[in-house]
């Protein structure tokens, strides 16, 4: 089994309220610290293409370490005050996780941060959340013939795959320095977006040396030598690890709720049977959340577009506002109303497209329109402007 597809069934790695969200900015981020570059036999971009995509992964432990510095103001974090996800949590400032890996069927992520820890873990398909601060666990069994869910990148190598999927004749791809990263020896591929249009100046990817995982991810925005993204091992352990590391075993006191398999999985998509999602190709696709989404290009310059319902979740949450002091607090136009206050000191922009509110960081942008439309990518304002003609 190639490491790619290997990679596919970790994507469940990563706390389970990880949803579809403007990603936040978080505290200042340096790169790792390096290590004077070991002397490797020369390798070429394809010869560390084919690396990676024959190279087979057994098992893992280890601890990893993720940074984002995307240059966005603090209202960034309104997607936590319209009802409490994890992706900005996750993407913000810096974290730090464990992670055990042994086949498709038996993974662990463990999120560690100042106030608690929060586990995933995977065993064939029973699937358990524990969140230590309300010592809670939700527990899921899964269909016989599911896959592991999208989600937030929560190791190098998923974050990797995802990358890699871009690679084609838009993408550049080269060899640069070798590094050392987790006290192993590692090569580094290279990617580079040809499409002026895409905020993306570089991804940046650490090949262990030996077997062909991904160490590091790093991605870099246009006009800066820092990594506005990066996942990095900094301790790490090919072996596989004991299958005790993946029973949950319930601490005292423990509030224990049994979820139906058909309800939505991490990372916010429905299961394998639901509707949630969008189609590729520009196509849209009905959500039962109330929005129809399809995408414009391809590539790096992909933009995603939204449409939403009125009626649904994101109701009152319009670029243009929301009547103030008219929710309870702890009802869920509560929320809608302090959304749709921060939307409101975002930059108005207006053209042949329509008007609405822009927010821009490092990486990408987002539209609102005021007809109810969401334009994203990892692009320039004028790129998504162009698909909003459309």
């Amino acid at each position: 089994m190639s490491v790619l597809k290997n990679r596919a069934t970790l994507r469940w790695l990563v706390p389970v309220t990880a949803g579809v969200a403007v990603i936040g900015g978080g505290a200042a981020v340096g790169t790792f610290a390096a290590d004077a570059e070991p002397a490797l036999p020369p390798r070429t971009a394809a010869q560390l293409l084919v690396d990676l995509q024959t190279s087979r992964l057994d098992g893992l432990s280890g601890t990893v370490v993720q940074r984002a510095d995307l240059g966005l103001p603090p209202l960034a974090n309104l997607a936590g005050m319209a009802g409490g996800n994890e992706l900005t949590t996750l993407l913000t400032g810096t974290h730090t996780l464990r992670v055990w890996y042994s086949g498709e069927e038996r993974q662990r992520v463990a999120l560690l941060d100042t106030l608690g820890e929060r586990d995933v873990i995977r065993d064939g398909r029973d699937v358990w959340v524990w969140e230590s601060r309300t010592n809670t666990a939700t527990h899921r069994t899964l269909p016989a013939e599911h896959s592991a869910p999208p989600s937030v990148p929560a190791t190098p190598a998923e974050a990797a795959d995802r990358a890699l999927a871009a690679v084609d004749p838009t993408t550049a791809v080269t060899v640069g320095r070798s590094a050392r990263v987790a006290g192993r020896d590692a090569y580094e591929l290279v990617l580079t977006p040809r499409d002026a249009d895409s905020l993306v100046h570089q991804v940046r990817i650490a090949l262990d040396a030996k077997e062909h995982v991904p160490l590091r991810f790093e991605i870099l925005a246009d006009g800066t030598d820092k990594p506005a993204v990066e996942v990095a091992f900094t301790q790490v352990d090919f072996a596989r690890p004991d299958a005790d590391q993946f029973r949950f075993n319930p601490p005292p006191g423990v509030t224990v709720k049994e979820e139906p398999a058909d309800k939505a999985l991490p990372g916010g998509k429905a299961a394998p049977d639901g509707k949630a999602g969008h189609r590729p190709d520009g196509e849209a696709g009905d959500r039962p959340d109330g929005t129809d989404v399809r995408t414009v290009g391809t590539g790096w310059t992909t933009v995603v577009v939204a449409r939403l319902d009125a009626a649904g979740p994101a109701g009152g949450a319009k670029a243009g506002g929301a009547k103030a002091g008219t929710a309870k607090v702890g009802d869920p136009a509560a929320g809608a109303d302090q959304v749709a206050g921060l939307l409101a000191t975002l930059p108005k922009v207006s053209g042949d497209w329509g008007s609405g509110r822009l927010l821009t960081g490092k990486l990408f942008s987002v539209l609102l329109t005021d007809d109810g439309r969401v334009l994203a990518g990892l692009v320039t304002p004028e790129r998504l402007y162009q698909a909003a003609r459309g």
